[in-house]
């Protein structure tokens, strides 16, 4: 399978290059800039699992020639209508699309742009960064993609993608993927909504004199709205889930925490809003997750203001 990654990020540049350097026919759509570092340097990784060096194929939109067989989307949220308009001419007839963001929203986003029968199901769980000279430094040993069918008419075409990611990464491929992406989804709204709020880790939240109980609350609210919607959390996953937000040595803060503190752009909306609405759907109660989102409300205004003045 002909495969096209959009960028050649930290979470994409990851993925790609395990599955280059495992002879995967992998091809990168980027910015010039990029392409030529690429060209030049190809993909390097530090990883406790294994540094790696591969060469790799590199192009910018206006080189994209025809379909693929499969395009895997890691941009952030704010991204997607950009990203949509660039990979368009990469999308045939039979072109599969795996977005690996955050949350739900974004399938709706894409199924409008590329009809529902191309869009699978995903997300990642790994830790990792880009750093100024295109290098892609992974924390910890954890680097899983999943995928999966949305419909069961999807299945083959899922099944055979996730052969071919395997090959390279630690690819998988549940029955059932959007339970496993509310899995996800449920944990870092958890996440993002108490670190961002309170600007600390989740250490530094339960060594407070009511800290524990707020995470416990936090987290109870999220669990409350993935069962209101069908997909409550597996024990396994929510024990997980617990226990990482009651440890009061954690060091374990959100990424859109760390977002805020560098003062870039955050998912909001994709990670906290959206999932906040799909509870007041079912009437359920989220007031902790209400109070993060208008401080996250706010921290984007200000932004948006800045970058206004900016210009």
């Amino acid at each position: 399978m002909r495969i096209l990654f959009l960028g050649a990020g930290a979470t994409g540049g990851y993925f790609g290059g395990r599955l280059a350097k495992a002879g995967g026919d992998v091809t990168f759509l980027v910015r010039p800039k990029r392409r030529d570092q690429l060209m030049r340097d190809g993909i390097k990784i530090e990883s406790p699992v294994g540094n790696m060096t591969t060469a790799v194929k590199a192009i910018t939109r206006e080189e994209i020639s025809g379909p693929f067989d499969a395009v895997i989307l890691s941009s952030k949220a704010y991204d997607l209508d950009d990203a949509i308009e660039t990979i368009q001419p990469a999308v045939g007839d039979n072109t599969l699309v795996l977005p690996l963001l955050n949350g739900m929203k974004h399938l709706e986003t894409l199924d409008t742009a590329f009809g529902a029968q191309r869009v699978l199901g995903g997300m990642c769980q790994i830790s990792v960064t880009l750093t100024e000279d295109g290098t892609i430094h992974h924390f910890g040993e954890i680097a899983a993609l999943t995928l999966g069918a949305r419909f069961p008419e999807q299945k083959a075409a899922a099944a055979k993608l996730h052969n071919v990611l395997a090959k390279g990464i630690d690819a998988r491929c549940p029955d059932d993927v959007i339970a496993a992406m509310w899995g996800k989804w449920f944990f870092i709204a958890s996440l993002a909504s108490s670190t961002c709020l309170m600007r600390g880790t989740v250490g530094e939240i339960n060594r407070t004199e009511k800290g524990q109980q707020f995470m416990a609350d936090i987290v109870g609210e999220c669990v409350a709205i993935a069962t209101a919607n069908g997909y409550p959390p597996e024990p396994a996953t929510l024990e997980f889930a617990r226990s990482h937000m009651r440890d009061p040595d954690s060091k374990i803060s959100a990424s859109m925490l760390r977002d805020i503190e560098r003062g870039s752009r955050i998912e909001a909306e994709q990670i906290v809003g959206d999932i906040i609405r799909r509870g007041r759907a079912h009437n359920v109660a989220t007031p902790l997750l209400e109070t993060a989102f208008i401080h996250l409300q706010l921290y984007e205004n200000r932004f948006s203001a800045n970058q206004l003045v900016g210009k």
